[in-house]
């Protein structure tokens, strides 16, 4: 198996670490601090034909492979993981669950100025007190006339506050099990749909986050993404492009806490030479630098099990491996400011949302106990 890199696979990857240096490291700092949302760099996204990779060109993006995306979000990871996560976010899980469910009418619609960048999308299903399991959804979407009429929280709902384009999970018939969730897009303005204030977050603190409530929202059956019933497919296959986008943040977290570390070990210096000569210190930037190569080395396009497997193993690597670059920066690495404990922060999230490090066990295990290799 190939796993090198194409050279237009190479020649993204170096286009966006320069826009990335250019445009979102010397905010990185800043956004996160204010917890605040940099519109602009997204605008700039979206000119650079970022924020929509893996759609096709006829519907505003760039026509590349998932795989692709994958990179540019690994790279923009590692200047600013919120940044990172936004943009897989909003094109691996919302534009292409538009892309891959919706019909030409709502892709004309929504999915264009998403793959532009003109608009920003969410993504809505977690609910307070269902944590992983979605079937205790309680949010309802009933089909009266030509509408369905919507009731329900949302949680944790990332781009809740910013969004202009929804795609929220109601049960249209809860008798019939997995079976009776749907899938709507719902846009920014619909008449009882609110936003909730932005949560105050430990790490990704640039990336908003809040409740989303409905109440007797009402929106129209053309709005309806798949059909009746395909609320649970489009929610999990969309949690698993996310996983595989997780871990591709959490792998840019992890370099920069590699180069971070080799920067301050080579440059501090203790009882006469640079601490990078300490066998103790040497051994943790090993270690950093033999998990990163380990990812590298194993992860192909994959779906559910190898997704899963692929966040487990990025997600986890990256938090224990942050909390060592800050061992190596010592007490300067423990000042709120310091890049190291800002990856430390937004590192530990990675191994929670969409799907925790234990959700993602379940997942492999029972693929691996139902006969999977």
């Amino acid at each position: 198996m190939d796993f090198s890199l194409t050279e237009e696979q190479e020649l993204i990857c170096n286009n966006m670490r320069e826009f990335a240096k250019k445009h979102v490291d010397p905010i990185a700092a800043e956004i996160d601090a204010n917890s605040s949302h940099p519109r602009d760099l997204f605008r700039k996204l979206g000119e650079g034909g970022w924020m929509g990779i893996p759609i096709p060109p006829e519907y505003g993006g760039a026509g590349a492979d998932f795989m692709t995306h994958v990179i540019a979000v690994e790279e923009i990871s590692r200047f600013c993981s919120s940044t990172g996560f936004s943009l897989s976010f909003h094109a691996g899980i919302i534009g292409m669950s538009i892309l891959l469910f919706g019909n030409e009418a709502q892709k004309e619609k929504y999915l264009v100025p998403l793959a532009m960048g003109r608009h920003l999308g969410s993504f809505a299903l977690t609910e307070p007190g269902d944590g992983t399991d979605v079937m205790a959804v309680a949010t309802t979407a009933l089909h009266q006339g030509t509408n369905y009429v919507i009731n329900g929280t949302k949680t944790f709902v990332s781009n809740g506050p910013i969004a202009d384009t929804y795609i929220i999970f109601g049960w249209t018939d809860k008798t019939m099990g997995k079976k009776g969730m749907s899938a709507f897009i719902v846009p920014r303005g619909t008449p009882g749909l609110k936003p909730g204030e932005h949560f105050q977050k430990m790490g990704l603190r640039s990336s908003q986050t809040s409740e989303v409530v409905f109440r007797d929202c009402l929106v129209a059956e053309e709005n309806l993404l798949g059909q009746e019933g395909d609320g649970l497919p489009i929610a999990m296959t969309g949690f698993d492009r996310g996983r595989i986008g997780i871990a591709a943040q959490a792998l840019g977290i992890l370099q920069a806490a590699l180069d971070e570390s080799i920067k301050y070990s080579r440059e501090r210096i203790q009882f006469g030479k640079p601490i990078a000569r300490q066998q103790a210190i040497a051994w943790m930037i090993a270690d950093m630098a033999n998990d990163l190569a380990a990812w590298r080395k194993d992860n192909n396009q994959a779906f559910s099990k190898e997704a899963a497997m692929a966040k487990l193993f990025a997600t986890e690597a990256a938090a224990r491996h942050t909390i060592k670059a800050v061992q190596i920066h010592r007490g300067y690495g423990y000042i709120k400011g310091a890049k190291v404990e800002r990856l430390m922060r937004d590192a530990k999230i990675a191994e929670i949302y969409e799907g925790t490090s234990e959700a993602q066990r379940m997942v492999i295990s029972g693929n691996v106990l139902r006969g999977g290799t």
